[in-house]
């Protein structure tokens, strides 16, 4: 196998951090002057893009985004699956041009019939009967665990090192691997608590760790996406998801499953794809169209046994749920969406795309002889510095290269082709086309031809 010469890929970052300073001055002045916001972006994870700051958005529609120094973007970051939909779908553009012009109140705290309509629609592809609304799937998540722990009188929550919820901070919690015991995530800011009093943790594919640590006997809910995510795509190994419900089960634990990402894999995500049986799921980002939403949804079993604390508020102060969630817009969005963008037949092409997306990666990998490897889920693909795929999600995080990332992210950028800048994922939406792809391919193809020489 092929190493990476570090003293070339040092000078070849460095050319394409040159680049990106020369096509964006804009961008770069526009980040120069922001001095009123902290970190100089909107959200201090907008520093994440590579080449020292981020390109600032002028026009998105469909799968292209144009930036404020007029250079076009072939889009696979897609908001981080925010846009899965592609960015402004007409539907969706008119189901909120409705809503607020014509028939005026984006949040008014009442109900309308986009609520049932949009609850329906995620029974019926996800199974779950009764929806909740957000406006993030972080909020989904927070709300959730809450009753979890009412409907169980446990007080802790399992979760995967690296499995990503947002900004839950339940979650953001590791299994330290020297001492078997449950610390902070490394980077968690300012925690409330130490993690290890509010969560235990185990590693994705590892059912050892799992039952380790549902034997405690205080676990509420295991909470887990169908595949790590946020540290690169780490699939589930054969039997790991049906041993982790029957683990559940046989230690009366409740299990959450979170499809904010894995959503990717089909129009009921991996719960419908693999045949899953949650007692809770969430759901965020691509059901609106870009507008903020998300839903959780649980069983019948699980609402009755919360509906046997009366004392529990949940119409008033009881920490579940928001002013802003439900309203008029998102339902509104979320309806149009599902209804007429992410619809069934949607899904097909989109998941054939990346298939070609994944094929044309690992044919470059392979004729360069690199020990890299590259990971579909449904609609998504990321590569990886890592072959074998890493299974757990600490095996991934220790497979990251920071410079690596950067070099591959800005030559991308700088030639017209955008992925998420946490990590090496593409995304497909409706709008995405063969030719997209194969432009993706030739790139990579073109990168890892300057790296080696």
């Amino acid at each position: 196998m092929v190493t990476i010469d570090r003293s070339r890929l040092s000078l070849l970052l460095k050319r394409e951090r040159g680049t990106h300073i020369e096509r964006n001055p804009r961008s770069r002045q526009l980040f120069g002057s922001a001095d009123h916001l902290f970190g100089r972006v909107p959200m201090t994870w907008m520093n994440k893009w590579a080449g020292g700051f981020p390109v600032y958005l002028e026009q998105a529609y469909g799968n292209r985004i144009v930036d404020v120094d007029g250079n076009t973007y072939i889009d696979f970051s897609l908001g981080d699956t925010a846009a899965m939909s592609g960015h402004s779908p007409a539907p969706a553009v008119a189901a909120i041009t409705h809503r607020a012009a014509e028939l005026g109140g984006v949040t008014t705290m009442l109900p309308t019939s986009d609520a049932e309509r949009v609850a329906a629609e995620l029974t019926r592809r996800f199974g779950l009967p009764l929806w909740s609304f957000t406006l993030t799937a972080t909020d989904a998540n927070r709300w959730a665990l809450r009753l979890a722990r009412l409907a169980t009188g446990r007080p802790k929550v399992l979760a995967f090192s690296y499995s990503y919820h947002g900004s839950c901070d339940e979650t953001l919690a590791v299994l330290d691997p020297d001492s078997g015991q449950t610390i902070n995530r490394p980077g968690n800011v300012g925690p409330q608590v130490d993690v290890s009093e509010t969560t235990r943790a185990a590693e994705f594919n590892d059912l050892d760790s799992v039952e380790r640590a549902l034997a405690h006997g205080d676990v509420a809910v295991v909470i887990t996406e169908p595949a790590l995510t946020n540290i690169g795509i780490v699939l589930p190994e054969p039997g790991f998801l049906e041993g982790l419900r029957e683990l559940c089960d046989a230690h009366s634990t409740l299990l959450l499953i979170d499809e904010t990402h894995t959503f990717s894999v089909g129009p009921g995500g991996a719960t419908a794809a693999w045949d899953l049986r949650p007692d809770i799921l969430v759901i965020g980002k691509a059901i609106g169209g870009g507008v903020p939403s998300g839903a959780y949804g649980i069983t019948a079993e699980l609402a009755g046994r919360v509906a046997t604390h009366p004392d529990a508020d949940l119409v008033d102060v009881g920490g579940v749920g928001g002013t802003l969630a439900g309203n008029a817009l998102s339902t509104a969005a979320m309806r149009a969406t599902l209804g007429e963008v992410l619809t069934d037949d949607a899904f097909g092409p989109m998941i054939d795309l990346g298939g070609r997306f994944a094929a044309g990666v690992r044919e470059a990998i392979s004729r360069y002889e690199l020990p890299w490897s590259v990971t579909q889920l449904g609609a998504r693909a990321e590569y990886r510095f890592a072959d074998p795929p890493p299974r757990t999600g600490t095996e991934a995080a220790q497979a990251g290269d920071d410079d690596l990332e950067q070099y591959l992210h800005l030559y991308l950028s700088n030639r017209g082709v955008l992925i998420t800048p946490f990590h090496n994922m593409a995304l497909m939406c409706p709008a995405t086309t063969i030719d997209d792809v194969d432009r993706h391919t030739e790139l990579f193809d073109l990168a890892l031809a300057d790296l080696l020489g």
